[in-house]
């Protein structure tokens, strides 16, 4: 068996994702039930809640790949990034291709086919992901002396972040999400 069922009965195939599989409620309410860093936060802290503040820091045209960079999680779940370099690193050593890592791409490249987005992050994307995690380690997790590589040079956002349940989370990024996509359609249109 290769497929999942999301939240709103669709049936889900991991092995053969395709662009009509993937349905932005699904995104949402999956994303706002997983806590990132496998719940190791001092309070709840959902996938859904980071990428919309991934969102935030990011310009205009760059606010729906940020919103969605991490949908791939609503299918194949949240691996903390320890792991999933790991797995890549190990696979790569031994000339295998890491078999989470090609069907995390092949669902990206559905859900960028459905959201009509390049698989490709922008460099903003990307950095606002680390801004967003140097601010969750200062805001979320405990005092630990040990650095974190990926971090140095990066600055937290100045803000506090809020405290979301999930229901909070999956409301605020649905919403975000489908202004977003309205934003971007009627862009596209009048272009």
């Amino acid at each position: 068996m290769s497929w999942i069922i999301t939240r709103s009965g669709q049936k889900f195939d991991l092995a053969n994702p395709t662009a009509d599989m993937v349905q932005p409620a699904d995104i949402a309410h999956s994303l706002s039930m997983q806590c990132r860093f496998n719940g190791h936060t001092s309070s709840f802290y959902s996938v859904a809640q980071h990428c919309y503040l991934v969102a935030d820091l990011v310009p205009a045209e760059d606010q729906l790949a940020a919103l969605l960079h991490d949908a791939t999680e609503a299918y194949v779940g949240d691996l903390v990034r320890p792991l999933k370099e790991g797995m890549r690193d190990w696979a790569h050593c031994h000339g295998l291709a890491c078999t989470y890592e090609v069907t995390e791409q092949r669902v990206w490249e559905a859900i960028c086919e459905r959201f009509n987005l390049s698989p490709v992050l922008p460099p903003s994307v990307k950095h606002a992901d680390l801004i967003a995690l140097a601010t969750e380690k200062r805001d979320l997790m405990p005092a630990h002396p040990e650095p974190w590589p990926c971090l140095n040079g990066i600055t937290p956002a100045p803000h506090i972040i809020p405290s979301w349940t999930p229901a909070t989370a999956a409301i605020h990024y649905q919403n975000r999400l489908m202004q977003l996509l309205a934003t971007t359609h009627r862009a596209r249109a009048t272009a």
